[in-house]
């Protein structure tokens, strides 16, 4: 990798002061993704600010109807939470899906949300569960914040404190895995919830996306079959050695279906 100054922040304005002091700055949450670009020499920077040692940044907390999860806490750490098994089950499972043990126990939430790789998993929930992504210096909502291939509405130096996610009554999530990397080829965030379905779509295209046609489909009718007749077009769809724009398409409805099947046959149990 190529050479850079390493800082180790102990308060968010520490991590501010430092990013701001370099030209070529990153942050280091978890490090899943970052590490591997700096040791392909894929990415340079001249310094890197490790959040790891912030306080405040790691926890899952109820907040009412609001389930509050630190910027800073692991995938696995969620995964094995009771509060968010009891809270919101589907983000759980999602969390218990994501890479392996190792990418767990390190990658965190606030980082992947940060680095917004278009098949990563918690954007799709993100913008299925309508959560707010909160920083040191304001509030974003996830329909705003993510753009394509790794873009998102934070500004140079801003800083994920913690994603507050509403409750919804119901949510599944299926995906199909890359079976190296274990990143979605595509997976489908479905939410039931008082406002009506949501569906969220990743590793389908450039950038995270509701599925509107979807979720007009399921608020008439909140059933697997509801989807039969709803066509996805392969159109800006992802292609690859993995799958091809027209098979990305065909899963979009194949994982919706999963996922609406696995939230009615909780609700019957």
């Amino acid at each position: 990798m190529f050479p850079f100054d390493y800082h180790r922040a102990t308060t968010l304005e520490d991590a501010r002061e430092a990013h701001a002091a370099a030209e070529e700055p990153a942050y280091l949450a978890g490090g899943q993704t970052l590490i591997p670009t700096l040791k392909m020499r894929l990415a340079q920077h001249d310094r890197i600010v490790d959040l790891r040692r912030i306080p405040g940044l790691t926890g899952i907390r109820r907040d009412g109807d609001t389930l509050v999860i630190g910027a800073m806490t692991t995938h696995q750490a969620i995964a094995d939470s009771p509060e968010v098994i009891a809270a919101l089950p589907a983000l759980a499972a999602m969390a218990a899906s994501i890479g392996d043990q190792q990418v767990r126990a390190m990658g965190t939430i606030g980082g992947a949300l940060a680095n917004n790789d278009p098949a990563a998993d918690y954007p799709a929930a993100a913008l299925a569960l309508d959560a707010a992504i909160i920083t040191d210096m304001r509030s974003h909502k996830a329909a705003d914040f993510f753009g394509a291939f790794f873009d998102t509405t934070l500004d140079p130096g801003e800083i994920i404190r913690e994603v507050r996610f509403p409750l919804a009554e119901a949510a599944a999530y299926a995906k199909i895995r890359n079976p190296a990397s274990r990143y979605a080829v595509v997976g489908v965030f479905v939410a039931r919830t008082a406002a009506g379905p949501r569906v969220a779509v990743t590793g389908a295209a450039g950038q995270v996306f509701r599925h509107e046609a979807m979720e007009q489909a399921l608020a008439a009718s909140f059933s697997p079959t509801s989807l039969d007749g709803v066509a996805t077009s392969p159109d800006g769809m992802n292609e690859d050695q993995h799958a091809s724009a027209d098979y990305r398409a065909h899963l979009c409805g194949v994982l919706a279906g999963r996922a609406v099947t696995a939230i009615v046959g909780a609700g019957s149990r």
